[in-house]
């Protein structure tokens, strides 16, 4: 498994000044997009047993981080 943590701007790259603009336009996304990058810096963490966790509750992190970036691509794919 990779532990590279998984950036939004290196996950969508030819989305990044829609996200900027997002960001400073739409509270909802910028709440998306902090909660985002809050989820994945925890879930990094854990897999590089920084702040080691569960198996259980890594894989509901993971899960969370997922269902964040469907929602962030909701925004980003119009």
């Amino acid at each position: 498994m990779s532990h590279t943590p998984h950036e939004l701007p290196e996950e969508f790259p030819d989305k990044v000044e829609k996200m900027h603009a997002l960001k400073e336009s739409n509270a909802h996304f910028a709440k998306l997009f902090d909660a985002y990058h809050q989820i994945n810096r925890t879930v990094h963490r854990a897999e590089t047993n920084v702040e080691p966790v569960e198996d259980l509750a890594e894989t509901e992190m993971r899960k969370e981080r997922a269902r964040l970036k469907d929602e962030i691509w909701g925004f980003l794919k119009d």
